[in-house]
């Protein structure tokens, strides 16, 4: 397989985003990585790639990235990924957030002017506040061991990750909006995940107008690791069955 195309893209002056590019055929996908950063969805742009194009940026601030001061909030990053979704003149887009990237995914969808994204994937992801459901956010990983064994943030995505997220890791107003969304949506949950439990899942799936929940047994936060191939079935079920369907 061929691996992805690394490259800088200038999506308005002063902000150039690093990108991996893979695939050269097939509908757009954009794929936004959580808190562990680019690496933690590298079999998912690798699976995805045969039949799709696919773009997947670093957030700003992740990997050593730059994090321009203007980029203080998710809907400042989420403004971000639409200038690029426009750079690249892609409709018809899928995008695919896991955990902090979920959240981000879906403010991009509710801030879509332009009805680029038709599809919405969430993985695990954060975002909203969901009552009486807390996010545990985990621990870095210890000094003796800068990779942690279960793919944690590192101190420095977690430093750029609560400048976009703020100190709730939250959006107290996201929630009502989500039944605005149009496009068809699949939340996959790790039926083990100890940073959002699948309660939250259910609620979060629940609150938009078109989504379908699944559970991935024997998976924690990161199911694209843990359960690659149970996440993999579902995930190509819902694009499937969508193109079939924008088919006739």
């Amino acid at each position: 397989m061929t691996a992805p195309l690394q490259r800088a893209i200038p999506v308005r002056p002063g902000l150039d985003l690093e990108v991996r590019e893979a695939g050269t055929s097939g509908s757009p996908v954009l794929v936004l990585h959580g808190g562990p950063g680019p690496s933690s969805i590298t079999p998912l742009i690798d699976h995805l790639a045969p039949d799709h194009r696919v773009v997947a940026p670093t957030h700003p601030g992740w990997e050593g990235t730059v994090r321009p001061d203007d980029l203080d909030c998710v809907p400042a990053l989420a403004a971000a990924y639409l200038d690029l979704l426009g750079h690249l003149g892609w409709n018809d887009v899928t995008v695919i957030g896991t955990s902090f990237g979920g959240w981000v995914a879906t403010q991009t969808v509710l801030d879509d002017r332009e009805g680029r994204i038709s599809r919405l994937v969430l993985m695990d992801a954060i975002g909203p506040v969901i009552p009486g459901r807390q996010i545990t956010v985990p621990a870095g990983p210890p000094a003796a061991a800068p990779r942690a064994p279960q793919g944690g943030p590192s101190a420095q995505s977690m430093a750029a990750m609560r400048a976009y997220a703020g100190p709730a890791l939250a959006d107290a107003g996201m929630l009502p909006r989500l039944s605005t969304v149009t496009c068809p949506v699949l939340v996959i949950w790790g039926a083990d995940d100890p940073v959002v439990t699948p309660d939250f899942g259910r609620a979060y799936a629940a609150a938009f107008g078109h989504a379908r929940f699944e559970l991935i047994p024997g998976a924690g936060h990161l199911p694209i690791r843990e359960e690659p191939e149970a996440v993999f079935t579902a995930l190509d079920s819902f694009l499937t069955t969508r193109a079939s369907a924008a088919g006739h």
